[in-house]
């Protein structure tokens, strides 16, 4: 299976053939629908217009679930088309993400212990006894300098074999990662930051796109 989301993650319709069907369940030759991974959630997609109701990672596959009475076969040539104003958030909200937790534990040297990245808002959760908004100022001054400076984000295999991914800013990191992203730091755009309590020793930082 190849997964053009890595290839291309700005492609948003796709031409292809389903080389298994198990029940609800096939497989694509390709795919351009990323399927939950690292705190990233799922594309909402369609494939010949029916939604794709879940996806499931095995090994190196993802089988794609559909409705009852969907009618496609193996063999069948289909149309997928994800929905894009959704791809882009995620892309530049997980993007944020990944900015923050390396400029966090950089600076700090706070453990993560928790990420989630939606549409609407990402977290990230780390071990620590200090209220996490006193380093506000000093996290979202690094942030902005990186975004400002319009950066190129690379991606590539660490592992082709075994589909092990990395994004790369030269001069700032190199940190394995298999989702979708952005190409450039201007892309992702500036952000805004709110702590949460999540427990004892936890501390919780949720970031949400300004525009």
């Amino acid at each position: 299976m190849r997964k053009v989301f890595w290839d291309n993650p700005y492609q948003q319709e796709l031409h292809t053939t389903i080389t298994a069907v198990k029940g609800n369940q096939l497989l694509l030759a390709q795919t351009i629908v990323y399927s939950f991974s690292g705190g990233q959630e799922s594309d909402k997609a369609t494939i010949n217009g029916l939604p794709i109701i879940d996806s499931k990672k095995e090994g190196l596959l993802i089988y794609y679930t559909m409705p009852d009475g969907h009618g496609l076969k193996e063999g069948d040539e289909v149309v997928v088309m994800i929905d894009w104003v959704r791809r882009l958030k995620l892309m530049r909200l997980h993007f944020a993400a990944e900015l923050v937790l390396e400029i966090v534990t950089k600076r700090y040297q706070l453990e993560k212990v928790g990420a989630h990245i939606s549409e609407s808002k990402a977290r990230i959760d780390f071990k620590s006894t200090q209220n996490i908004k006193t380093y506000f100022d000093e996290i979202l001054s690094d942030y902005n300098a990186i975004i400002e400076r319009d950066l190129p984000i690379q991606t590539g295999f660490s592992d082709e074999t075994n589909q092990r991914r990395f994004w790369k800013i030269d001069g700032f990191a190199q940190v394995p990662c298999g989702g979708t992203h952005v190409k450039s730091t201007a892309e992702v755009g500036l952000v805004k930051l709110k702590r949460e309590l999540v427990g004892k020793g936890v501390e919780r930082i949720e970031i949400r796109l300004i525009n």
